[in-house]
């Protein structure tokens, strides 16, 4: 069998991701090449895999499960959009996390450590919380637009959320878009 395309990540309240895609509706008459993010795969992403063997898949979800276990359930609040790099050069539109941004970074951590300790590649940069809304695919007029959009709206708040469980996702792409499918979820705290 083929390898899996995976991902670790926190799902969101309903809510929260249509007041996200408010924020992406503002964005989209300027946004350019900019290839936005449908609601539902809205996520927090806590780790990406890249292509994961079907038989390595069972040792993902122990090790999810068992950093998750370590943890109780808690509140985020997501707010204040931004850009990576910056807002001079946006390629990715986010959305950061203004409430339980430790907490996240303490379940990321937790996670890419058990994950390290079977063979995966650790991440060399640092964790940002953020929930991706678009990617900008080329540079042109519309990114200075775009930046000094996203500027205004760096008090844009999405609303709140509780993280109950981590969820270990396939990713499919196709010529539509990718759709993302639920392998294993691990509550917090067992």
């Amino acid at each position: 069998m083929d390898k899996i395309r995976t991902f670790i990540a926190v799902e969101l309240l309903p809510e929260v991701r249509t007041r996200a895609a408010e924020l992406v509706e503002a964005l989209r008459p300027v946004g350019g090449d900019a290839r936005w993010v449908q609601p539902p795969n809205m996520h927090l992403t806590l780790k990406f895999l890249g292509d994961v063997r079907p038989e390595g898949l069972a040792d993902v979800y122990r090790v999810v499960a068992k950093a998750a276990a370590e943890f109780q359930p808690f509140p985020i609040t997501l707010g204040t959009a931004g850009a990576f790099p910056d807002t001079r050069r946006p390629r990715t539109l986010w959305i950061g996390v203004t409430r339980g941004e430790p907490e996240l970074v303490r379940l990321q951590t937790a996670i890419e450590r058990l994950l390290a300790k079977r063979g995966f590649r650790k991440e060399n940069r640092a964790f940002h919380p953020h929930l991706t809304i678009g990617r900008i695919r080329e540079s042109g007029p519309a990114m200075g637009e775009l930046g000094q959009l996203i500027q205004s709206r760096a008090d844009f708040t999405a609303g709140d959320s509780m993280v109950r469980e981590v969820v270990v996702f396939a990713s499919h792409l196709s010529s539509s878009g990718p759709t993302y499918e639920p392998l294993a979820r691990a509550p917090l705290g067992g």
